[in-house]
């Protein structure tokens, strides 16, 4: 009897915990029903949600005819920024804000702000477009610029200064340019095992396909020179006329055109590096381009003209600071043989007096008594060599402007000093006396890197920009280094309305 109830207490906790298994079974099917039906229903929410905004794009971007590929990835980022808005209260807030006290201050506030938030589409775009253009530069910057000494210096025939050329000695490479040879292997923002970061996850498989376009590119630019390369192992030298003609004179007909095939060589690798570098600055308009446009886009309360012009250069400093030295290291591959030639005059002139240059007697000082180790227009000098720490193109322009008016001030002083008036009159000096004493301090500073970064300045800068007086002074400041970079062994003196 005993033994009968125990067996029936051990089969009454099985079928209770059978049945409690029966029950948890259940409610966990009930559960994964209801959730099915929820994931369903917030499904159709945010598929009505995705055409509701898609409509909304369409209606924004609607077009008569066939929209183009650029139209139609407008269309798309338009769309991500409609869905983004709806998942963060951030951007109505700021656009109610501009929306009461539209100001200044307050424009660039919002800007910074906007490029802060890492899961906005304009800070993604930002980061494709980053990618994108240092893939097509880290593989040739990446292998350093050559060393100039190691180079032979050509003579060069300038139409500023038509001296009768003579052999140049090797140039020296002074301290400021081996810094600056070095300033993408030592402060480069982005590098190789970084870079794959600068894309979202959801976007890697656009990133390899930008990769591949990138690395196709790069094979692309130097086709021509592997076909001549090719080529030279079956190109038969001149045919003689007589048959038995003398193993001499056979190396003879192959030393003329080994030396021409070297020649054509640096040409096609000379060719090929500039084209590289046009389209990598056609890649840097159209990234700023887009940019600007899905910004504006974002928040229309920017799209004036005021407001448009500092969305664009918190825009510029934000692309370009990471991408700034291998950028002018490209510039500085391509322009290599005009930073040789203003090493050259740097080398022969560094010492020059500014009478010299051309500039009179009146705008620097005569007498001995100034302190040693300083030299006239010291303060312009130490101005324009701060230009190379910059890592943006609107920064760096406000450095050469800088320059020029301490510049004017400084021959100001001199003209009173020498004059014995204390009393500032009307503009101390004008484009014939600007010129010579800008080229002075050009050759004082000793920065071969000031001319690669004026020509990358030429193409990065907003035409907007060189209208007024930043415009002027990026011209003046190209005069100046064109004319350094003509000097030759022999007088120096500025021949009257060259730089004119």
């Amino acid at each position: 009897m005993f033994r009968q109830s125990a067996e029936l207490r051990v089969f009454w906790r099985k079928l209770k915990a059978f049945v409690k298994t029966l029950s948890l079974q259940r409610q966990m099917m009930e559960n994964l029903i209801i959730a099915k039906a929820r994931q369903d229903a917030l499904q159709r929410k945010m598929e009505d949600r995705r055409l509701r905004l898609q409509e909304e794009a369409n209606r924004r971007f609607a077009a008569s005819g066939a929209m183009t590929p650029e139209e139609r990835e407008q269309r798309i980022l338009y769309t991500n920024v409609l869905e983004y808005e709806q998942d963060h209260d951030w951007p109505k807030q700021w656009k109610a804000k501009m929306k009461r006290t539209p100001d200044v201050s307050l424009v660039s506030n919002l800007v910074s702000y906007l490029l802060s938030r890492s899961d906005h589409p304009v800070v993604k775009l930002l980061r494709k477009h980053q990618y994108r253009v240092y893939n097509r530069l880290y593989p040739i910057v990446s292998k350093g610029l050559p060393k100039s000494p190691a180079m032979p210096l050509r003579p060069r025939h300038s139409i500023h200064n038509p001296l009768h050329p003579e052999t140049p000695k090797r140039p020296v490479r002074t301290a400021c340019s081996t810094q600056s040879v070095k300033s993408f292997s030592t402060d480069s923002l982005i590098s190789p095992s970084r870079s794959h970061n600068l894309i979202p996850k959801y976007e890697e498989e656009e990133a390899e396909e930008s990769s591949e376009q990138g690395t196709m590119d790069r094979e692309n630019s130097f086709e021509d020179l592997e076909q001549f390369v090719t080529q030279m192992d079956w190109v038969q030298p001149p045919s003689s006329t007589d048959d038995t003609a003398s193993d001499s004179d056979s190396v003879c007909d192959f030393s003329v055109p080994l030396e021409q095939d070297e020649s054509h060589v640096q040409e096609l690798e000379k060719r090929a590096l500039k084209e590289h570098l046009k389209a990598v600055v056609k890649d840097v308009h159209i990234a700023i381009d887009q940019l600007l446009s899905l910004c504006l886009l974002s928040f229309e309360c920017l799209n004036t003209a005021s407001f448009k012009d500092l969305c664009l250069a918190s825009i510029e400093e934000a692309f370009f600071t990471p991408l700034w030295s291998a950028l002018v290291a490209l510039f500085r591959k391509v322009y290599v043989e005009r930073e040789e030639a203003y090493e050259t005059s740097v080398k022969l002139y560094s010492d020059v007096s500014p009478r010299d240059i051309g500039i009179p007697l009146k705008l620097f000082p005569q007498n001995s008594g100034s302190p040693q180790g300083s030299y006239p227009y010291g303060s312009a000098i130490q101005e324009l060599k701060l230009l190379i720490h910059d890592r943006c193109p609107q920064r760096k322009l406000e450095c050469i402007v800088r320059t020029l008016r301490l510049i004017c001030a400084c021959a100001e002083d001199y003209r009173c000093l020498h004059e014995g008036d204390t009393t500032p009159k009307t503009a101390a000096i004008g484009a014939d006396d600007l010129l010579p004493i800008l080229s002075y301090v050009a050759l004082r500073c000793q920065c071969p890197q000031l001319v690669s970064e004026c020509a990358a300045l030429e193409e990065f800068i907003h035409e907007g920009y060189l209208i007024g007086e930043e415009g002027y002074c990026l011209t003046s400041m190209q005069s100046a280094l064109a004319y350094v970079e003509s000097l030759q062994p022999g007088v120096v003196q500025l021949p009257a309305g060259k730089l004119i």
